[in-house]
């Protein structure tokens, strides 16, 4: 059965649907970065290591720069240095010298980044059917009310 999130959190009254849906959003997208999580504490990384691996096979064979990822992660607060670093370290990504313009950086997933960006990814294809009570009509509704949101 599924708990309200008034029942969740153990408050009965919200001032509007307005700060009831703000709260049930915050509360829905900790409770999928904590699924998330225990798929990438195995490898040691964190949720926005893995966008930038996924932001990366997207270009692949071609690197990416900083400011490429920088500008299409989904958490724009990111230390995208920090987070390359870390992949580098893990051998995930290489970084580079561009070859034209030495003031710019290239970011290439390596072989091992592509493997286990892909076994990320099939551990998060299980987590999200496991959890998904909606029909794709409802899937896509709920896209556009995000959309919507946002503005």
């Amino acid at each position: 059965m599924v708990k309200d999130i008034g029942n969740s959190i153990k408050q009965r009254k919200f001032k509007n649907g307005l700060e009831k849906a703000y709260i049930n959003l915050f509360y829905t997208t900790n409770h999928f970065r904590d699924l998330h999580q225990t798929v990438f504490s195995k490898r040691g990384i964190l949720g926005q290591h893995y966008n930038v691996l996924r932001i990366a096979r997207g270009q692949y064979p071609d690197p990416v720069s900083p400011g490429y990822i920088k500008e299409v992660m989904l958490d724009k607060g990111s230390d995208v240095t920090r987070l390359v670093d870390k992949l580098v370290l893990l051998g995930f990504v290489e970084r580079s010298v561009n070859g034209l313009n030495k003031r710019k950086l290239d970011i290439k997933i390596t072989e091992r980044g592509l493997t286990e960006t892909n076994l990320i990814e099939q551990e998060m294809v299980v987590i999200h059917e496991n959890r998904n009570n909606l029909s794709e009509d409802e899937l896509e509704l709920l896209s556009g009310l995000l959309d919507k949101l946002r503005g």
